[in-house]
């Protein structure tokens, strides 16, 4: 995936989240982490330098506030972000770009998830005891085939279970919006498996 930020994208991107009020680096790091949908997380190591840099171009003005310094916009600085808002606005297309691909990927992937959750609980329902071929070999116990299938199936719907829940999480956590449509896919997909595997047993 290409930088979110292209050169000197992000020191006007600050301008614009300085813009909205004032705010220590901290909150500046969270505000990245929210607006690129968790594509982009900056570290203090980038963050820092360049609030220094704006204050001494006179564009932010850094007061302390006890242990913390918060940052705000300077009329200059309002008047660097109305010149570029051009910029601004191609900077905010590609933020954008970025949320929706998180969103696709996701979607993908729950979709993936409950395409393999259906093979799976299909192949539990129409398993068969495994047998070893040979003249002196005894039958094996139906209880203890079924009891491995048990486990397979467990261990399927678990792993789907955890992978999807993780996956959804973080898609929120990163500020992402769930598509509904995305969610009642899913749950008629579940609906469904568990039909199939209830006409099977």
């Amino acid at each position: 995936m290409s930088p979110v930020f292209s050169h000197g994208d992000l020191r006007l991107y600050l301008l614009h989240l300085l813009s909205e009020g004032p705010r220590h680096g901290y909150d500046l790091i969270q505000a990245l982490t929210e607006r690129t949908g968790g594509t982009y997380t900056p570290s203090a190591g980038t963050i820092y330098p360049r609030l220094a840099k704006l204050d001494e171009e006179g564009l932010v003005r850094g007061v302390s506030d006890g242990r913390r310094t918060v940052y705000e916009i300077t009329d200059a600085g309002r008047a660097e972000l109305d010149a570029r808002s051009g910029e601004l606005d191609g900077i905010e297309h590609r933020l954008a770009d970025s949320v929706r691909l998180i969103a696709d990927e996701v979607r993908g992937s729950v979709r993936e998830a409950m395409r393999s959750l259906k093979a799976d609980l299909a192949a539990a329902g129409q398993a068969t005891p495994r047998q070893q071929a040979g003249p002196f070999t005894a039958p094996a116990d139906p209880r203890v085939a079924s009891r491995a299938e048990l486990q397979r199936a467990d261990a399927a719907i678990n792993d789907f279970r955890a992978t999807v829940r993780t996956e959804l999480r973080g898609h929120v956590a990163r500020g992402g919006e769930l598509d509904p449509a995305a969610v009642d896919q899913l749950i008629d997909a579940l609906a469904n498996a568990r039909q199939q595997l209830s006409q099977k047993l």
